[in-house]
């Protein structure tokens, strides 16, 4: 099983840059993955507000885990990789900022059937960024494809 300890010790040696910025993964579960990050001196942009890019690192792990998950969970060959993502911004992102997806079972889904047919699947995934306050400063959607490697 995929822990976020075991995600954040990844993204230490394979995506230092999230981990440098901050992004730790907080909650993993079947259905829902939590990153946060704070804002800091460290990844912030000219505006005294988080930078996006960094806010995108957090909601693109947040999604990515939940595919990590499934496709260790699948004992199979399976190749991921984000084809299209979307992002609104609502707020200027500032303290801590909390990004949850909800849509563990639908990659599920995706991965069963790739493994099943071979055939590539391609899922939406979207991750929310909420503040402290409970304000949603951001959304992101990021299409995933998933196939089977032979």
């Amino acid at each position: 099983m995929i822990t976020p300890a075991k995600i954040n010790t990844f993204t230490f040696f394979k995506l230092p840059s999230c981990w440098w910025c901050g992004v730790r993964v907080k909650t993993i579960t079947p259905e829902t993955c939590t990153t946060r990050v704070k804002h800091r001196w460290f990844n912030q942009n000219p505006f005294k507000s988080m930078y996006f890019a960094v806010q995108a690192m957090a909601a693109e792990l947040t999604t990515g885990a939940l595919v990590m998950s499934y496709i260790k969970e699948s004992n199979a060959k399976v190749s991921m990789l984000v084809a299209n993502n979307e992002a609104t911004f609502t707020k200027k992102a500032t303290g801590q900022i909390t990004f949850t997806s909800n849509d563990g079972l639908a990659i599920k889904e995706a991965i069963e059937k790739t493994v099943a047919t071979g055939e590539g699947q391609t899922v939406w995934m979207e991750a929310t960024g909420i503040n402290a306050d409970g304000i949603q400063v951001s959304k992101f959607k990021f299409e995933w494809t998933v196939k089977r490697k032979d």
